[in-house]
């Protein structure tokens, strides 16, 4: 199983639309951080979530335990097949969790976007014409 890690950078969630049930998070490259990298993580068809504004200490996105699914699943009556969708954030995330399909992640060089302001741009051709490092989570 693959998680998402990412120590030390400010996460916030940037965007949420509900008619396509998407959420969006990102890290943007902090000169006080010393980081050259704008990080994008998408989360589609989104049922449920708990999340903080900001994530200050960096990001950890993981599979729920079995018994964090047993925890969340009396709290808000989810169905066992929600097991395999739910998503823990961490480190800070103080039982932050996503119920959604299987999160996706891209990073690039910030300098390297141009006049790009998203990595996940519907709008624009993907693939980019910069390099750019991409993965999933689970």
């Amino acid at each position: 199983m693959t998680d998402f890690i990412r120590e030390g950078r400010l996460f916030r969630v940037i965007g949420y639309n509900p008619s396509h049930r998407q959420l969006f998070l990102s890290s943007d490259a902090l000169p006080e951080q010393r980081t050259t990298t704008r990080i994008e993580v998408y989360v589609g068809h989104v049922r449920l979530m708990l999340l903080k504004p900001y994530y200050r200490n960096g990001l950890h996105i993981r599979r729920a335990s079995a018994a964090e699914f047993a925890v969340l699943k009396d709290r808000h009556e989810l169905e066992p097949s929600d097991a395999q969708y739910t998503w823990m954030l961490e480190p800070d995330g103080g039982g932050s969790f996503i119920i959604g399909g299987q999160p996706s992640w891209r990073e690039a060089e910030y300098e390297l976007m141009g006049d790009r302001e998203a990595l996940y741009d519907s709008s624009l051709p993907w693939p980019p014409d910069f390099p750019v490092e991409s993965g999933t989570v689970g």
